[in-house]
């Protein structure tokens, strides 16, 4: 699956250009990104897409030197579960 970026949004389409993954996060006035939404595909779920999914975002958030909270109930476990690897761009906000 390959993603795009755009402002505030990590996606996947397919040839036709459905929406198969998807990503969207807002600007806090703190500099920090709040990821709000996921989205797969229902083609797609239980195989690992939402992720994927995640990596990307996190490459993403990585590369751009931005910290992350997520209101995302999904975002929010992935962070937990993935804290070790990913502590330099997690938000001291996170919630439990």
């Amino acid at each position: 699956m390959e993603f795009q970026v755009t402002d505030g949004r990590v996606f996947s389409a397919d040839e036709k250009q459905e929406l198969m993954a998807e990503a969207t996060y807002t600007r806090l006035e703190n500099g920090e990104v709040n990821i709000d939404r996921t989205y797969v595909n229902p083609v797609l779920r239980g195989q690992g897409a939402a992720g994927k999914l995640m990596e990307a975002v996190a490459g993403h958030l990585r590369e751009q030197g931005l910290k992350a909270t997520a209101t995302c109930s999904y975002a929010n476990a992935w962070f937990h579960k993935n804290r070790e690897a990913y502590a330099d761009i997690i938000s001291n906000d996170l919630s439990d």
